[in-house]
């Protein structure tokens, strides 16, 4: 497929964001070279790239080659800024830890069978019995103990995961429990919710990192394929959902690209590098 056309009138980006799982990568969790063609490109048109992703900052090491010369991204949802190269956290935006205590004993009285795991600068924890538990895909072991063990480290997500309720009846009880006090989100794996501080979305990171550039949200494009990038699209100033994207992102999105498995990102970003 040619790539994307852009209008004479149309504002080119100072800023491209993009998700990754089910928007840049590919099914496999690959990068394509034609991805990585664009990615790279856009550098030499002087517009500034960032991964805002729901991925912990362990889970992003892989993927150095792409956050650039300032080798950070924005991940859990917003709640961290990693420097993926120093594998260095610069930025929590943590819930509070009473938050997290109320949240926890709530969730438990009304989905019982819940498990939680949270994810903080250091890593990861998870209470026994949470599925997968002591597995992961970085080189760092994942903690392994009850939620109330947590310590007084703040905690940036909180995952809370229950595969043997109906979805729709578990992420509408966790919705119901968390209110305003926090942030749910929702990216795509089953039975599992994912919650951060209030405040604290995907939007508001990439709000952030480009306010520290100068930039403003009609200078920027967006990517995504999940509820959970529903803010951050809305807030650029142009989005774009993939083919393969969630019904909610599909409507909700200014531009459509192709696929993820068609390397739908790298087909946009092309009309600007080429």
């Amino acid at each position: 497929m040619p790539p994307a056309p852009v209008s004479e009138d149309a504002v080119r980006p100072r800023l491209v964001a993009s998700d990754l799982d089910g928007t840049l990568l590919r099914p496999d969790g690959s990068v394509s070279d034609r991805t990585r063609r664009a990615v790279w490109g856009l550098a030499d048109q002087g517009i500034a790239f960032v991964i805002v992703t729901a991925r912990p900052p362990r889970w992003l090491h892989e993927l150095a080659d792409l956050v650039g010369p300032h080798g950070a991204a924005v991940c859990a949802n917003g709640a961290f800024v990693y420097d993926v190269a120093a594998r260095t956290v610069r930025e929590v935006h943590g819930i509070p830890d009473g938050l997290v205590t109320d949240l926890v004993g709530e969730l438990r009285a009304a989905v019982p069978g819940v498990r939680f795991g949270a994810e903080r600068a250091s890593g990861a924890m998870v209470e026994p019995g949470y599925p997968g538990a002591g597995l992961d895909r970085g080189a760092e072991a994942v903690q392994v103990a009850p939620i109330q063990d947590r310590g007084g480290e703040p905690v940036g997500k909180l995952l809370a995961v229950a595969p043997h309720w109906d979805e729709a009846d578990f992420l509408e009880r966790v919705a119901s429990v968390v209110g305003n006090r926090a942030h749910l989100a929702y990216s795509g794996a089953h039975g599992l919710a994912e919650i951060t501080g209030p405040g604290v979305t995907k939007a508001a990171g990439l709000a952030r990192w480009a306010g520290d550039l100068g930039v403003g949200p009609t200078d920027v494009w967006a990517f995504g394929d999940m509820p959970n990038d529903l803010p951050m699209l809305r807030w650029a100033g142009r989005s774009y959902a993939v083919a393969n994207a969630h019904p909610d992102v599909l409507a909700a999105a200014s531009h459509r690209c192709p696929a993820n498995s068609q390397d739908g990102v790298a087909w946009a970003l092309e009309s600007l590098v080429r």
